[in-house]
């Protein structure tokens, strides 16, 4: 009898190592790198391919690690652009038009700007000179409120739920996809930013705790922010001091798009970067700066928004994107045929 008690528990010991080993070698499907892009997805291939590469110090193409930098863009590269509108510009319509605190301290410039918004929302036409107007519409709209209140603003935005989608909040519209590709660049070591359009305090806001990239590492539009005792003072003739806040001071400085996404990176990043990830020609300067003249192997995808079943694509944007790949030597990545998933399982257009 102590015999057999003796060999159950060998059996047992066994069958708990094989276990952990099994574990040990088993990835879930969901955790898989780029385990959500279509098998066989030329775009997929030539990112696994170019990792490959870099990676091996055998390897010509070899990149140090402090040399592997990934740029990419917010709105329709990392998360849904238009539900109707972009976020930022949803965000100053809701600020201006329907926030029972603020509305009616709105200037007749800031509603100017929102009823434009939803002007957009319904033509689909932007509106001329509209990046700068906006951009100064939300800077003024906010104007006082500290950054960390600002913050919290934008995060309360993103609770609300999305205006196409059942089963999701503005602050969950991220694309599965994408966000394994961001986890698998930061395992290979890459320092990873985003270079967006919208406005830098609102980007954070509405990254926090879903994306893994730091605040710092967050470069967009900006806006003036000063101390709450300064009144009007120049920076170079104002002292911070422990009875000081930063707050938002109200006025516009520049619209992060095209080349200047290349003055910021140069400015902000110190280093030309070897991948880009954008969606729009308002990324295609930085994916230029990225590609030419760069003493490493680099390359610049380009989001092709041709799903409109899981996402609100848009067909002869997709074909214009498409077009300009292929002049330019981009990866195209198309979301209807190399992802087998947008925004995972439960979420469902309307």
């Amino acid at each position: 009898m102590e015999k057999r008690r003796r060999s159950l528990r060998i059996v047992s010991v066994i069958m708990l190592i094989m276990m952990v080993f099994a574990s040990a070698f088993t990835v879930s499907a969901e955790e898989a790198p780029l385990s959500l892009w279509t098998d066989g997805a030329a775009s997929k291939d030539a990112l696994v391919s170019y990792m490959n590469a870099i990676t091996d110090p055998a390897s010509p193409d070899f990149i140090p690690v402090q040399d592997r930098i990934a740029v990419f863009d917010l709105d329709g590269t990392l998360c849904c652009e238009t539900d109707p509108v972009y976020f930022d510009h949803m965000l100053l319509q809701h600020r201006v038009l329907e926030d029972s605190s603020y509305k009616n301290k709105a200037t007749p410039f800031e509603k100017e700007i929102a009823n434009k918004v939803i002007q957009f929302a319904e033509t689909g036409v932007y509106p001329a000179g509209m990046d700068n107007d906006h951009g100064r519409a939300v800077a003024s709209s906010f104007a006082g409120m500290t950054v960390e209140e600002f913050l919290q603003y934008v995060k309360a935005y993103r609770g609300t739920p999305m205006n196409s989608y059942k089963g999701m909040n503005k602050g969950d519209a991220f694309y599965k996809p994408m966000i394994q590709v961001i986890n698998y660049l930061q395992e290979n070591q890459f320092d990873v930013y985003i270079v967006s359009g919208t406005d830098r305090l609102i980007v954070r806001g509405l990254v926090d705790g879903k994306l893994p990239i730091l605040p710092r590492n967050i470069i967009g539009s900006d806006e003036q922010l000063v101390s709450d005792n300064q009144q009007g003072k120049d920076g170079l003739e104002y002292v911070f001091t422990d009875k000081d806040r930063v707050i938002l001071g109200g006025n516009f400085i520049i619209k992060n798009l095209k080349m200047n996404k290349v003055t910021a990176i140069a400015q902000e990043i110190g280093q030309q970067p070897v991948l880009s990830f954008g969606n729009s020609t308002g990324d295609a300067a930085m994916a230029e700066y990225v590609t030419s003249h760069n003493p490493h192997k680099s390359l610049a995808f380009m989001l092709c928004c041709d799903d409109t079943v899981r996402e609100n694509g848009k067909l002869s944007a997709a074909e214009k994107m498409y077009g300009l790949c292929a002049e330019y030597d981009w990866v195209p990545v198309s979301m209807k045929n190399d992802w087998t998933t947008i925004y995972g399982d439960g979420v469902t257009r309307k």
